[in-house]
């Protein structure tokens, strides 16, 4: 069972949810979840939930809290329009200090096998947690990588992509097989947030569960 906790921040305290393996089941490393524009919200829980029950301690922190606290938002067009606001009003820098004072935190509590995996902005949020921080990442959908992707990688990293994903074209795609020879790249059927099963209009739930299963290959493979 997941519960709300605080991490202390050079932007301030900020909220997260946090989720522990089963009672008695050793942890078998530490993840940091990275949000979607829309918050830590009910999704974005259930998959922290789902990295604990497969033993691993899993954090969320709730990346927006120093420019508007507590944002849990729908999918709707209003909403999208506020999430993409407060993601450039917060900016990567500091996004990336939040990301950095959860892996402290967990590093505190004797964890030093940590990784990330992130979704859409989160998504080329985790690719940054490789580069400048050193945390083997998981990025699902990142369309904002592009810009970043000279940056050199640290430490192993995922991309996972949709097909039909009209946010990251082919020629975006082609791109990080070029400027990150050393990721592993999968491209799977349906479009932008194929993992979110909360939304049916965007849920491909076979591209869903393959790209799962390599990312709990990765991750046994990065944080053994």
């Amino acid at each position: 069972m997941g519960r709300d906790i605080v991490v202390a921040t050079p932007s301030g305290p900020v909220n997260a949810w946090r989720a522990d393996p089963p009672h008695g089941a050793a942890a078998q490393g530490a993840i940091v979840v990275l949000q979607e524009i829309f918050g830590v919200n009910a999704h974005i829980r259930s998959v922290a939930d789902g990295y604990a029950a497969a033993g691993y301690v899993a954090i969320a922190p709730a990346l927006f809290d120093p420019v508007a606290r507590n944002v849990e938002l729908t999918y709707e067009a209003a909403d999208f329009e506020r999430g993409r606001a407060l993601a450039a009003e917060l900016g990567f820098d500091r996004a990336v200090g939040i990301v950095r004072a959860t892996r402290d935190l967990l590093h505190g509590e004797g964890h030093r096998q940590i990784g990330v995996v992130g979704f859409c902005w989160g998504g080329s949020l985790a690719f940054l947690a490789n580069t400048r921080l050193g945390l083997p990442a998981v990025s699902y959908y990142g369309a904002r990588t592009v810009p970043f992707l000279d940056e050199p990688l640290q430490a192993p990293m995922l991309f996972h992509f949709g097909a039909d994903d009209a946010s990251i074209p082919e020629t975006d795609i082609a791109a990080h097989r070029t400027r990150q020879p050393d990721a592993e790249v999968h491209v799977h059927a349906g479009g932008h947030a194929f993992n979110r099963d909360v939304d049916p209009t965007h849920y491909h739930p076979d591209s869903a569960a393959e790209a799962r299963r390599q990312t709990m290959k990765f991750l046994a493979a990065a944080l053994r």
